[in-house]
């Protein structure tokens, strides 16, 4: 039977989906219907962590985790699909301007999540990053060049492994936080966990 790969950087993040599947507490916790991988934190980890564990077995990757908006739109706690993901900081620098990995000649620094679910969830568009930002100039440059909807640390890295395997790819975030000068306090980490969590319950369920 061709399964889900479920992938998250940190166990936090599915604290409720372990729970609620009675899963053991490993980093690589195999199900009936599906399997989680626990990546570790940023694109390097989870790139790591799929080469070993991405095979053809699987149907379909669901990456989860939380993220942050440059959408004010967006209410914390929200869900959003990521459809498309791109590398931020891969690249050079030339002067004041940012040369991608692609004006370079060296590959593609954008991928589009391949899949045929259907979600109620907003789409949108995501950067991933080494350095999460929270520099006023840093975020402004960002928007002026890749106007992002969200931010994480791994999801361009899901999408360019899945591509590579050949496999489907879902990227779902609760937004956490907006991207802005850091401010902890702000952040909605736990609504956006358990939100994430009772969506992912549910689908893993309808799946199956």
């Amino acid at each position: 039977m061709m399964k889900t790969l479920v992938v998250a950087a940190t166990k936090a993040e599915l604290t409720f989906l372990y729970q609620h599947f009675n899963l053991d507490d490993g980093d690589f916790v195999e199900a009936k219907n599906f399997d989680i991988l626990i990546s570790g934190v940023g694109m390097v980890a989870t790139a790591f962590a799929l080469g070993k564990h991405l095979t053809s077995k699987y149907k379909l990757v669901l990456n989860l985790g939380i993220a942050g908006s440059f959408d004010r739109t967006i209410e914390l706690g929200s869900l959003v699909n990521i459809t498309e993901d791109t590398f931020a900081e891969l690249g050079a620098e030339d002067g004041e301007n940012f040369l991608t990995i692609t004006d370079l000649g060296f590959g593609e620094n954008t991928y589009k999540a391949k899949n045929s679910i259907k979600t109620n969830l907003l789409k949108v568009t995501g950067v991933t990053v080494n350095r999460v930002s929270g520099n006023d100039k840093n975020i402004r440059n960002l928007i002026d060049r890749l106007n992002p909807q969200t931010e994480s640390m791994e999801g361009a890295a899901v999408l360019y492994a899945c591509q590579k395997e050949h496999v489907d790819c879902l990227q779902i975030r609760s937004i956490s936080n907006y991207v802005e000068p850091r401010n902890r306090d702000k952040w909605q980490i736990g609504l956006a966990i358990k939100n994430l969590n009772d969506w992912a319950i549910a689908f893993l369920e309808d799946m199956n």
